[in-house]
């Protein structure tokens, strides 16, 4: 017999096209409509797209669509991602910055408003709305994140350190290029964009989540067929009801508090699961790598 997937599951995959889409057209929105009538750069390999095709155009009189620049850097990142970051990241990650390209080039590019600092805000606040959805749902929208993940591992840095070097690289090279002005608005846009991603998905690299449930063994399974990640178990009492129950302790980071989720809707849709933010981990815990080696030996 066949194995379907259960309405859930065909619910959930159905969310993250609906946010694949979302966050598509919101970044091709910001740009096509704020950033780039107005001369405003994003963060990111966005960003170093506009400048590109900026600097071509400015001094080599070549018309290039930054669309189709975003896409063609986006593909051998995506395949750096496939091998050192993960695949279903990646392959939403890569489709969502497909779409981006694609919307950015049928779209026309139309000026709302000739106010740079307006087309700084409402462009960071659009554009960061849909990456802080997809962010939420498991992916992103390529290009800088890989490569700042990738690095992170090889360096020993911080994502959040090596992001705010690469924007800070953008922000001076469009100021020395057409004037310091454009570096401000610029500034502007990524602090814009930093807040609504942080309102909506969690700033902080790796969170603990504390789960309440009354089948901790079903639970614990179900996590590690979707997860490379301790679990402690705690003993617990319910104090209004006495019943027995236990509760998980395992901290992930950003990008596996989709599949967590989905883990525990599917093994015990009742349990109680409280997120907080984690500052600092000490100890073990895998990065990339480490999970792919403890998954490929069995050992969690």
């Amino acid at each position: 017999m066949k194995n379907f997937k259960s309405p859930v599951a065909w619910w959930e995959s159905l969310k993250i096209i609906i946010v694949l889409v979302f966050s598509a057209i919101t970044g091709a929105i910001s740009f096509n409509f704020f950033f780039i009538p107005t001369n405003v750069y994003a963060s990111g390999l966005n960003g170093f797209a506009q400048l590109f095709t900026g600097i071509t155009s400015e001094y080599l009189n070549i018309q290039l669509e930054t669309g189709l620049i975003i896409l063609l850097l986006n593909i051998p990142i995506a395949i750096l991602g496939w091998f050192k970051i993960g695949k279903t990241f990646t392959l939403l990650s890569f489709l969502s910055s497909f779409l981006v390209s694609i919307l950015m080039v049928v779209l026309p590019v139309v000026q709302l408003t000739p106010d740079p600092i307006m087309s700084a805000l409402f462009g960071g606040v659009i554009g960061g709305a849909g990456v802080g959805f997809a962010l939420k749902y498991g992916f992103s929208t390529g290009g800088m994140d890989i490569i700042a993940m990738v690095l992170a591992k090889t360096t020993g840095r911080t994502i959040g350190n090596l992001m705010m070097v690469m924007n800070a690289i953008i922000a001076i090279t469009a100021g020395a290029t057409f004037g310091w002005e454009y570096s401000f608005y610029t500034i502007l846009s990524i602090y814009a964009f930093t807040k609504v991603v942080d309102t909506i998905h969690t700033s902080h690299q790796k969170v603990t989540a504390m789960i309440v449930t009354t089948d901790p063994d079903t639970l614990v399974e179900a996590i590690h067929r979707e997860l490379v990640r301790g679990v402690t178990v705690l003993p617990a009492t319910g104090g209004y009801s006495k019943t027995n129950r236990a509760v998980l302790m395992i901290v992930v980071s950003r990008y596996e508090i989709y599949s967590l989720e989905q883990a525990v809707k599917e093994a015990d849709a009742a349990a109680f699961v409280n997120f907080m933010q984690t500052n600092k981990v000490m100890g073990e815990f895998l990065n990339s790598e480490q999970q792919k080696e403890r998954r490929a030996s069995s050992v969690f």
